[in-house]
């Protein structure tokens, strides 16, 4: 098939979320020839795939948005946790009043990438995911920006091919699919399982919810706003956009530092009352400190969410398997999905919940699931909810080769490495932004996307003004950083849960921590430590 090179250009951009999207406007501001491929056929990132029922933000939209004043300026949100639609809506407007589109290519899946030690300049193959052809890129700048929702996770069940109905991933839902009046099977009770099963519970016929491990879900409290509420939050947009990047998760809130030790009983119940009646993440991302260092502090949570949790719940039996007395991990070290009547849903008699660690899940025939019990299910559709290959499943799906000749799974085989999540040795000239070992999984995206991603602007314009044409991450400063994150993560409760961000998720990969747990503010610090020191960690030439 013809693979000739249609575009030589100074930097190409991976992926059109907000990452992408923030890195195109900037470096084509500043001079740069950039282009962006985008594998959808509209911008949005996650918010292009995942349109599934229900699909919601978990962070307020006040700061799940870009800090560019020409946008929030005159865009408004109707609510504090949008949906889908209209992020969706959001990423046109956005790429509409910055004229983006220009330098845009939807529809266009990277698949390969080769670098050239004698020009120092990367040759991508790409194909149009339309017609099916393949075309070539130079770049002398690649921006893998895949975000840690791009590669779908699909398991390996016995039959699943051979099932009559309809099955898919929840990042894949067919457009318009009607579920009324079906059976539905879903696979999952992480965030996208909670928001699809609060979905679509009243209008399927059976619904049976497939949990191997319970949510400790919150209540999203998802207020409207109007044109008079928008132009509030705008009068304050200025001051949180500077705000943000002093808080551990870069939002409008900030996680308590106060020693638990040092509050009394009375005093913590009344802060967690508070956080709760506020809703979203904020007793999560804005609650105690200590929960991330002590599993006590973390059950001592959970007792609270219990509570609330188990009194919307009829059924005792069944309250016990969606809120366990035990606690099934320490509160915190999964992420929290945020839920409006998830747990009401189970209150209908149409609805199910098959607990996969008493019965697990055997095999899918023509006409349902059979689980160990023997039992089989019969189903018209089966929906995925099973999460994604995290942090590196974007890179390795990409047959991008360093200079050795090694893939990105091969490089990665004991454990991800990177400089400062931004580099890894052996890929000259490709930068991360929201990559593995940044603060990614623990921070806002957009602030990320603008934070972290300024750091990359100006190293780039570090390297055209000084005539340099090759930055590579450093054997040496990737040691350093793995052994910072893992002195780190080793103080946390993280690894005390197999959560999708110890890799625990996916078979054969290494379980490590591979977000950065230490806080937006000091992971901008040591980003700016490095830069300061012409870019510490790097080799520059």
């Amino acid at each position: 098939m013809e693979t000739s090179v249609v575009e030589e250009l100074d930097v190409l951009v991976i992926g059109g979320g907000f990452s992408g999207i923030y890195q195109l406007e900037r470096l084509r501001s500043l001079g740069f020839s950039v282009s962006l491929y985008e594998a959808g056929a509209d911008a949005g990132g996650v918010w292009h795939w995942n349109r599934y029922p229900g699909a919601r933000v978990d962070t307020e939209a006040t700061l799940y948005q870009f800090s560019d004043e020409r946008i929030w300026r005159e865009w408004n949100w109707s609510e504090i946790f949008p949906g889908q639609e209209e992020l969706q809506a959001y990423f046109r407007f956005v790429t509409d009043r910055l004229d983006l589109a220009r330098d845009i290519r939807y529809s266009t899946r990277v698949v390969a990438a080769r670098f050239d030690d004698r020009t120092d300049t990367w040759t991508v193959e790409s194909r149009d995911e339309r017609t099916g052809e393949t075309f070539r890129t130079r770049a002398r700048y690649v921006l893998p920006l895949l975000g840690t929702g791009s590669k779908a996770l699909v398991p390996e069940i016995p039959g699943l091919a051979d099932f009559a109905g309809d099955h898919f991933h929840t990042s894949r839902w067919p457009q318009g699919y009607d579920m009324t009046g079906k059976r539905v099977a879903v696979i999952g009770t992480g965030a996208s399982g909670v928001q699809v099963v609060q979905s679509i519970a009243p209008e399927v016929a059976q619904l049976t919810v497939f949990q191997r491990t319970p949510a400790t879900a919150l209540p999203m409290i998802s207020r409207k706003l109007d044109a008079a509420a928008n132009d509030e939050l705008r009068r304050g947009y200025p001051e949180l956009f500077r705000y943000r990047e002093t808080t551990f998760g870069g939002l409008e809130y900030d996680v308590i530092y106060t020693p638990t030790a040092d509050v009394s009983d009375e005093e913590f119940e009344a802060t967690l009352e508070e956080l709760w009646a506020k809703g979203g993440l904020q007793i999560w991302l804005g609650g105690y400190a200590d929960m991330f260092f002590n599993a006590e502090v973390g059950h001592r949570i959970y007792a609270f969410w219990r509570k609330k949790t188990l009194a919307r719940i009829k059924d005792p039996a069944l309250a016990e398997k969606l809120a366990p007395e035990t606690p099934p991990y320490p509160f915190g070290t999964k992420r929290c999905p945020l839920e409006y009547t998830y747990y009401d849903a189970f209150n209908r008699d149409n609805v199910e919940l098959v607990d996969v660690r008493e019965t697990p899940i055997e095999k899918v025939t023509r006409t349902g699931i059979v689980t160990a019990d023997g039992r089989e299910h019969e189903f018209d559709v089966i929906v995925l909810a099973t999460g994604f290959d995290s942090f590196t499943g974007g890179l390795t799906d990409i047959d991008v080769r360093s200079t050795s000749g090694e893939s990105f799974a091969e490089v990665f085989r004991d454990g991800a490495r990177t400089a400062l999540g931004r580099a890894t040795s052996g890929f000259p000239n490709m930068l991360y932004v929201y990559g593995p070992q940044s603060p990614s999984a623990f921070c806002n995206g957009p602030t990320c996307a603008e934070l972290e991603g300024e750091w990359v602007v100006n190293c780039l314009v570090h390297l055209r003004d000084n005539g340099l044409t090759r930055i590579e991450a450093t054997p040496e400063a990737e040691k350093e950083w793995h052994d910072h994150l893992e002195a780190l993560a080793s103080a946390t409760t993280f690894p005390l849960a197999n959560s999708w961000y110890m890799n625990a998720n996916v078979p054969g990969k290494k379980r490590e921590l591979l977000a950065y747990p230490g806080g937006l503010p000091t992971y901008l610090e040591k980003c700016r430590q490095s830069a300061e020191n012409g870019y510490a960690g790097f080799a520059l030439s």
